[in-house]
């Protein structure tokens, strides 16, 4: 019974944390693509929404691979809940890092050809399922590295 307590005490944790994590990224990622999300979703630019949903699911693919790591036991001494707390903000940290360095990449690189946040602000949806792939992708692949 203690250990069903306790197993869920671990998942409100790691569920409140995967919340504000959630919420930080998608703040951190809104500051490389300069327009005001929730403005821009209330205009109906869906170029935005597929942005925001390509986020959303790149941050929860980094969660899951920070919170579910194995290699956590090797940064922490000792396995605890904290140290898997702690584990977790470390790998989310690296990998949030690399994520928002592959999109302004893939942005320096098409400068010549078009502005992607320019065409994102102004509601080009093709540019937003692009970015929106573009960050699934990083996530697949930044997560794959943390497992």
């Amino acid at each position: 019974m203690i250990n069903l307590l306790w197993d869920i005490l671990d998942v409100c944790i790691y569920s409140c944390l995967g919340i504000i994590l959630m919420f930080f990224g998608n703040w951190l990622i809104d500051l490389i693509i300069p327009c005001s999300f929730p403005e821009e979703i209330k205009k109906g630019n869906q170029a935005i929404g597929f942005v925001s949903a390509g986020i959303n699911i790149g941050v929860g693919l980094l969660l899951r691979a920070a919170i579910s790591s194995p290699a956590t036991e090797s940064i922490i001494a000792k396995e605890t809940l904290w140290g898997g707390v702690l584990g977790s903000l470390i790998y989310f940290a690296i990998g949030i890092v690399f994520f928002m360095l592959g999109y302004l990449i893939k942005r320096l690189l098409d400068r010549k050809q078009y502005k992607i946040n320019d065409e994102i602000d102004n509601g080009n949806t093709a540019a937003g399922i692009m970015v929106a792939g573009i960050f699934i992708g990083l996530a697949l692949v930044i997560s794959g590295v943390i497992v």
